[in-house]
């Protein structure tokens, strides 16, 4: 069979042969790293399921549930409904602002009854699938051109400064960084690049006046110098690095975490929670999850690697950067090594939102693998 005969094969799978090309490891991987996050929240409720592991994992179910639903539709139906994701996500946003739940010092929630829905967390996902559309259809030669990159400029911005203004901090730098990369892996020249890291450290002093919140300048203030108020706004870092440190080599031991048992990790439960995992496992314990979350990445590299369309490796790298960002922000920001900006180390930390999105982004994943014999057109021919 020639290769456009197989891929043609391709396009007609049944839903047996989908289920049969899912990768099963990857999914087993991620249920690993999720079970330490139960782990960690039966941990630091002392030893009880309630109120966060019980929850967590019903979460887990849903979103593995939503993992292979998305894993087994045809990843032209996520190229056709990329720009509508993206404009309902924005809505969301702005709906935020207007009449969106404060919790925490912060506006981010959209409350539905019981439920509530932090539309940044959909955004994350809409933004790569809409950029990787519109990329899609260009030639690496256009990407660079001034006209041509103004528009996932903008798609970039709009979203980026909604959540600014949330404010979440954190999921901005995740929006940016995640546009930021797909243009450069669509090809965008490093004329365009070296100017725009330049614009972005002029950039930080106009920031620093009209547009970081005051918490925020005290979370960089106390990152340069968290002992200066090490009882005040440099507790949480100050705690985390303690319960990190006390861990040592090999860890106290699994549920005799001293500092989340005594309150004195911050936000234990969510941005914080390798903190206690770092205490209970030591070093050698988060060398080992580190390797397992390295792992993951790489899955995702080689399905990006393996798609015969120029969507899906954007989307596939997309999702993968985009769980990568996770990763690297929480990790250094409990080990003080960035001010504190509030993101969830990714099935581990507690949320329904951030656990539901994250599954449904390894889920387009998937489906980029289970149809990464699809061609689509580089026009809109293609597109279903």
């Amino acid at each position: 069979m020639t290769i456009r005969a197989y891929a043609a094969a391709k396009r007609t799978l049944t839903v047996a042969d989908k289920l049969y090309e899912v990768n099963w490891g990857l999914v087993a991987l991620i249920t690993l790293i999720a079970c330490v996050g139960f782990a960690m929240l039966y941990s630091v409720a002392g030893a009880s399921f309630s109120p966060w592991a019980g929850k967590q994992m019903a979460y887990f179910a849903v979103g593995l549930v939503l993992l292979v639903a998305a894993a087994l539709t045809d990843i032209r139906f996520w190229m056709s409904i990329a720009y509508p994701a993206y404009a309902v996500s924005l809505v969301l946003l702005v709906a935020v602002l207007a009449v969106g739940h404060t919790a925490l010092g912060a506006q981010r929630w959209l409350s539905f009854g019981p439920l509530e829905l932090q539309p940044s967390e959909l955004m994350k996902i809409s933004l790569i699938l809409a950029l990787a559309r519109f990329l899609h259809g260009l030639s690496v030669e256009d990407v660079s051109r001034p006209v041509k990159l103004l528009i996932p400029l903008v798609m970039i911005a709009m979203p980026a400064f909604l959540v600014l203004k949330q404010p979440n901090l954190g999921t901005t730098i995740i929006l940016v960084a995640d546009g930021v990369s797909l243009l450069f892996l669509a090809g965008l020249s490093w004329w365009w690049i070296a100017p725009a890291v330049g614009a972005v450290a002029g950039a930080v002093p106009v920031a620093w006046r009209f547009f970081l919140h005051d918490y925020q300048k005290a979370r960089v203030m106390t990152f340069l110098d968290p002992e200066s108020d090490a009882l005040g706004a440099g507790w949480n870092i100050t705690q985390a690095k303690i319960a990190i440190g006390s861990g040592g080599l090999t860890g106290k031991g699994y549920l005799q975490g001293s500092q989340s048992r005594l309150n004195f990790l911050p936000e234990k439960h969510s941005d914080f929670i390798i903190t206690n995992f770092g205490e209970e496992f030591g070093f050698v314990g988060s060398i080992a999850l580190l390797l397992l979350f390295a792992i993951v990445i790489g899955y995702g590299v080689q399905i990006a690697m393996s798609a015969r369309s120029q969507f899906g490796r954007l989307v596939a790298m997309g999702l993968t950067l985009n769980f990568f960002f996770y990763i690297l922000i929480n990790g250094a920001m409990v080990m003080g090594l960035i001010p504190v900006v509030g993101i969830p180390m990714p099935l581990v930390s507690y949320g329904g939102t951030a656990m539901l999105s994250v599954m449904f982004g390894f889920g387009i994943l998937m489906s980029v693998h289970v149809h990464r014999q699809v061609e689509i057109p580089r026009h809109s021919g293609g597109i279903i």
